[in-house]
């Protein structure tokens, strides 16, 4: 039952992902190199790297290592997109670089598992964990309902632009009820283990908005690409890490750091949104424009 109600609750989300999208946005965001190129850098390479170095800089066991890594290597999700909403930010380049994301660790995330778990866990100890199954669980999960999304969006994109309207604010719900169902069945373990992970779990929340936020300084980009980048490298896709953890690997107390992470980068996020409009964070991070110009 569990990994049923995480299963389909993650094809709900990325199904209302693909229903806001068309092939022509990828066209027109992938022009402006910057803000991809920002995105993808600090998504994909830089946030796993910062995984590692606060696993070390904690000393986590092997268990909370590997969860932390695995949200590390899950970048993006519906939360960021409606983050960026909230912060007026760049909604287009929000939902394609998660769409983007999404297409990229469909592959690399399954190999970067199975490093960690080669790396922190002796032989016979590490649950069982096959690449080739995980790719092809996660392409069922989150490729497949995207592009069904987009087919239906260019077929009948009224039919598409309703359904988005209500499935939007159901997929966020949905994203919250995993994570809140997740910290039900993991109670004890999320009690016992919050003074050891939730440090270094606010810590990589944190370092990973500043991230998105120096990379935007480092692009030159403008104000709206840059608290979408923030954003998208500081928000992951808790519901993909949830269903790893959970669904794919079958084990809860992996899941401890992805649940907890959740919870905390709500949090966070709601922060973020308050200083970056009263513009303390952009004053602080210098950016060069205050509003959004093309390449």
């Amino acid at each position: 039952m569990n990994t049923v109600i995480i299963s389909w609750g993650l094809i709900a989300v990325m199904f209302s992902l693909g229903l806001s999208l068309m092939v022509n946005d990828f066209v027109h965001v992938l022009r402006k190199w910057r803000s991809v190129g920002a995105g993808l850098l600090g998504q994909l390479i830089l946030l796993p790297l910062l995984g590692c170095a606060v696993v070390l800089l904690f000393g986590l066991p092997p268990a909370l290592a590997i969860g932390l890594l695995i949200l590390a290597f899950c970048p993006g999700g519906i939360t960021s997109n409606a983050v960026v909403f909230a912060a007026k930010g760049n909604v287009a380049l929000s939902v394609v670089l998660t769409s983007i994301a999404s297409l990229i660790t469909v592959v690399s995330t399954p190999f970067l598992i199975g490093l960690s778990l080669d790396y922190f866990l002796a032989e016979g100890t590490a649950p069982a964990f096959s690449i080739v199954d995980t790719i092809s669980r996660l392409f069922q999960m989150t490729v497949l309902p995207v592009a069904l999304g987009m087919v239906l969006n260019h077929l009948v994109p009224a039919l598409a632009q309703s359904l988005v309207k209500w499935l939007r604010p159901a997929a966020l719900i949905v994203l919250i009820s995993v994570i809140g169902f997740s910290l039900y069945v993991s109670a004890d373990l999320v009690w016992q283990n919050i003074l050891r992970a939730g440090p270094a779990v606010i810590t990589l929340n944190i370092l990973a908005m500043i991230l998105g936020l120096w990379l935007a300084r480092v692009f030159r980009l403008d104000d709206t690409d840059s608290v979408t980048i923030g954003i998208e490298v500081g928000v992951q896709n808790a519901t993909v890490a949830t269903f790893l953890t959970m669904a794919v690997m079958n084990d809860i107390i992996l899941a401890v750091i992805p649940t907890l992470y959740g919870v905390i980068m709500l949090a966070n996020a709601f922060v973020f949104v308050r200083l970056w409009k009263s513009r303390k964070l952009a004053r602080l991070f210098g950016q060069p424009v205050p509003v959004s110009v093309g390449e």
